[in-house]
């Protein structure tokens, strides 16, 4: 089959190459010729849900690149986007034939655009500006307005964003004034308009530094995300950037990022790097700007995620300052001291611990990804199995396993993993296109561990966490608490290098690579862990429980669906009542006040993310606002804390070995620090007593 599919798919492309009389002479069209039709082809052939060229995928592409090319309408004005709306429903046709006609037009637009753009910003910053306009406001987020109309509107618009910027300056440079630095407002102005200058110009000599082949990724981007949201276009340098994210070792801040409209937004805060340790900068958290020691901060919005990396990335103790755009729209200066992102700081790692009017101690596994075997040293599963051990050992008389946060990881050992808590059996069912699922299943038929289990999960738990904590709810194994679902990702993605199509002609190498999605999960009960992700048992309140999040907040994501379930089954503990369990959680939860306030917490960012912010233009009505902001999440900053510290110790099996490094000693401090004040793991120890009272 898997022969017979390449020689299908070496045949179709033959077609590429008899084509190539219809290509532009130069090198770059030919590339550019290439590279379209190698992704498309890859994506017919190999996508797990292939889509047709048609005008619902034309639209699509069509909005997809609109967004990317500017996606704070801050350039094209309606009148352009007439010009470009006649191609809605023709880029089917374009891409099927390798046609760029679209892409020439849109490549032309967007270029004079900004060069016109900087026209206006030159005019009104070196113009008197009134920032005490008590009339006028200013839209800022772009899906809440409409491209400008003409020239002229779009010129106010920038009038105003030059009023806005200079109002938010001016606000950041009295609050980091001292006291003896008074300075009159005039003062303030000067300096931050010479701020504003700075950030802009560098920010426009990028944006008319763009080469073709930027925008050229960005229309590959958006065919390949008409498909899916995890299917992308890397090229040779991206693809670059990415393998050194999943290296064991790097220099940097430790947190993976993805470009989302003209910001960069955090996806991940790597456990154990210096961000981690911080504390301050979470996933979802878009970037701003970024300053190092002691020089400007130049403000990253249009940058291309490569040069915002790079940007970031320095060496080893050395600092950067990252103004941050929070879920509430709060803007927030993190500073953070660079240092070796060691990824084997996400190995799992146990403590034991109680409250303080609860005798019995309860283990407790963090578990920050799935890692595989590699250099001699064991994978997550054995060093899962290890923990619980040494946990028994010392007594403890149950386990909670904290999957928050975890994005995923190797398959085959969540596959080991669930199995360490049944005897035997199918854990996860994973079908190709067009072919029938095959299921994994644990064949060892020891059990290392009987007694209860509880799973801790949030929205950001994502692929192989959603197995394990499906599989073993699915065999009533464990309880799974956390929020109203986990992040939603059931799919596969695969590398494939686009080099191969290019027959003889080197001079064209190298065209990078098309991750494509290939494969989806599902659980043994036959319905998918994608969009949905896994429900837990019991859900306790959470700041993203009301707003989308995860795979739903997403383009394009593929859908939910189900095939057969397989037989499953277990006969190593006979869990509590879900319903019991979960009612008495409600109860305390509903009287606990650091709840209350997260669920309050939850409802206002909902509201926030509902309403259509208009901001003032004017310094005082600014900074009432700022105010009023900063009172209302005052008292959410210890949400999160518990009144009464838990009671937390190291294993004994685990001091001496924590105690010879100074290093070790640091991060052990951190983790216990952690644990001791987490209101979440305080409720779970609450589920765990009764669990235990009910056996």
């Amino acid at each position: 089959m898997v022969l017979r599919s390449s020689l299908i798919l070496m045949i179709a492309l033959l077609g590429l190459f008899l084509k190539s009389h219809q290509v532009g002479d130069s090198d770059q069209a030919k590339k550019e010729f290439f590279t379209l039709q190698a992704v498309v082809k890859f994506l017919d052939r190999v996508h797990y849900e292939p889509k047709s060229l048609d005008d619902e995928l034309s639209h699509q592409v069509y909005d997809s690149f609109l967004k990317s090319i500017d996606p704070a309408k801050r350039f094209l004005t309606q009148q352009e986007i007439d010009q470009l709306e006649v191609y809605r429903s023709k880029l089917d046709d374009q891409i099927a034939s390798g046609s760029f006609e679209f892409f020439n037009l849109a490549e032309d637009l967007i270029s004079n655009a900004v060069v016109r753009a900087e026209q206006y910003y030159n005019q009104y910053i070196d113009s008197e500006l009134n920032i005490h306009d008590d009339v006028d406001t200013l839209v800022v987020n772009a899906d809440d307005r409409s491209f400008a109309a003409d020239p002229q509107e779009l010129e106010d618009y920038w009038h105003k964003l030059m009023q806005y910027e200079t109002i938010v300056k001016v606000h950041g440079l009295k609050i980091a004034a001292d006291e003896d630095e008074e300075k009159s407002e005039e003062e303030l102005v000067a300096e931050a308009r010479e701020t504003i200058s700075d950030n802009f110009s560098d920010w426009f000599k990028r944006l008319k530094s763009l080469r073709r082949s930027d925008r050229f990724e960005d229309y590959l981007n958006a065919i390949t995300g008409a498909y899916d949201p995890h299917s992308n276009y890397f090229s040779p340098r991206e693809k670059e950037n990415f393998d050194l994210n999943m290296n064991n070792s790097y220099e940097g801040i430790g947190a993976r990022l993805m470009p989302e409209g003209e910001l960069t937004k955090v996806t991940e805060v790597i456990p154990g790097g210096p961000a981690w340790k911080q504390k301050e900068l979470e996933a979802n958290d878009f970037i701003i700007k970024v300053a190092q020691d002691g020089e400007e901060s130049k403000d990253v919005r249009g940058w291309r995620q490569d040069d915002v990396i790079d940007l970031i990335r320095g060496k080893k103790g050395t600092k950067v300052t990252l103004t941050v755009r929070k879920s509430d729209g709060r803007e927030v200066e993190i500073g953070i001291v660079r240092d070796q992102v060691v990824l084997e700081e996400g190995r799992a790692k146990s403590l034991l611990i109680r409250t303080e009017t609860e005798g019995a101690e309860i283990g407790y596994i963090r578990l920050p990804k799935f890692y595989f075997e590699a250099d001699g040293k064991p994978g997550c599963a054995e060093d899962i199995a290890t923990e619980i051990e040494k946990l028994d050992k010392e007594g403890a008389k149950g386990i909670i396993l904290d999957l928050r946060n975890n994005g995923g990881g190797s398959l085959s050992e969540v596959v080991d993993m669930s199995g360490l808590f049944i005897d035997k059996g199918p854990i996860v069912q994973v079908k190709s296109r067009e072919r029938k699922p095959y299921v994994l299943e644990d064949e060892d038929p020891a059990v290392q561990y009987q007694g209860p289990l509880i799973i801790m999960v949030n929205h950001f738990s994502a692929s192989a966490s959603e197995i394990i904590a499906a599989a073993l709810q699915d065999y009533n194994r464990a309880i799974i608490v956390g929020s109203t679902s986990t992040f939603g990702k059931g799919t596969v993605q695969r590398f494939h290098q686009l080099d191969r199509f290019i027959v003889g002609n080197n001079d064209l190498k190298p065209l990078g690579e098309v991750k494509i999605t290939t494969q989806k999960f599902y659980r043994v009960n036959g319905g998918s862990t994608q969009l949905k992700g896994v429900v837990p048992d019991i859900i306790l309140p959470s700041p993203y429980n009301y707003i989308k999040a995860g795979e739903k907040d997403l383009d394009t994501p593929l859908a939910w669906s189900e095939i057969q379930p397989v037989d499953h089954s277990q006969h190593v503990m006979v869990l509590p009542d879900r319903e019991l369990l979960a009612s008495a959680s409600a109860e305390r939860v509903s009287h606990n006040e650091k709840f209350k306030l997260i669920e309050e917490r939850a409802k206002l960012l909902k509201a926030q993310r509902d309403e259509h912010l208009k901001y003032p233009l004017s310094l005082e009505a600014y900074e009432n606002e700022y105010e009023r902001r900063e009172t209302e999440n005052d008292k959410f900053k210890n949400m999160y804390k518990t009144e009464v510290p838990l009671l937390v110790r190291n294993l004994d099996a685990e001091v001496g070995h924590i105690e010879e490094d100074e290093t070790r000693k640091a991060n052990n401090e951190d983790f216990m620090k952690d644990v001791k004040s987490d209101i979440y793991i305080e409720e779970v120890l609450h589920i765990m007593k009764d669990m235990l009272s009910q056996q």
